[in-house]
């Protein structure tokens, strides 16, 4: 992309981003918002705090996306919570409809020993996805060069695919057309 995605300008014109966008949407159905930032601690701090999240350093960025998703997760349990809405920043959130729809399946699944509710869309599986501490703790279990996917599939036989009729479940922004297109699409 060239630039930070989680503070690429969203909706357009309207002085937010990807990341205060999302804070905003996951305020109202989560205890706490927690944001992990690695080298762009400085930026990201400055957006989540302002829209009332929480920060933690990745010391270990180049580690990947892994590494970040489990210090969040540990950042959870340490603020004693035993569940967690994990999404990624470098996209827009999805609709509020479809994080109360992933927030009542999540319950209802939970109650069926299900580890964790996964959203999908036109055949793909996205974010954001909701787990419980069995899910937690596989993936804080898993060695340091899995990947989410892979536990996930390991762990299939816990997980609810929920489908929800919202295409930013599955939208990635990755690059500077694919965000012109979104753009575009959004006008």
């Amino acid at each position: 992309m060239g630039r930070d995605k989680a503070l690429l300008p969203w909706p357009p014109n309207s002085g937010g981003t990807f990341l205060s966008e999302t804070i905003l949407a996951l305020n109202p159905l989560n205890d706490m918002v927690i944001v992990v930032a690695g080298k762009n601690l400085p930026e990201v701090a400055a957006v989540a705090y302002a829209n009332g999240a929480v920060v933690v350093e990745n010391p270990a960025p180049e580690r990947g996306q892994f590494s970040s998703l489990r210090i969040g997760l540990q950042e959870v349990l340490n603020r004693g919570r035993d569940a967690a809405m994990i999404t990624l920043v470098d996209r827009p959130p999805v609709a509020n409809f479809t994080l109360e729809r992933l927030r009542n399946a999540f319950e209802m699944a939970a109650k069926n020993g299900k580890w964790a509710v996964v959203p999908e869309s036109g055949g793909k599986h996205g974010h954001p996805y909701l787990v419980g501490r069995e899910m937690i703790e596989a993936f804080l279990r898993a060695p340091d060069d899995s990947t989410a996917r892979e536990v996930e599939h390991r762990n299939q036989q816990h997980i609810e695919y929920v489908p929800v009729a919202d295409p930013f479940v599955t939208l990635n922004v990755d690059t500077p057309e694919q965000y012109a297109a979104l753009i575009g699409a959004s006008r």
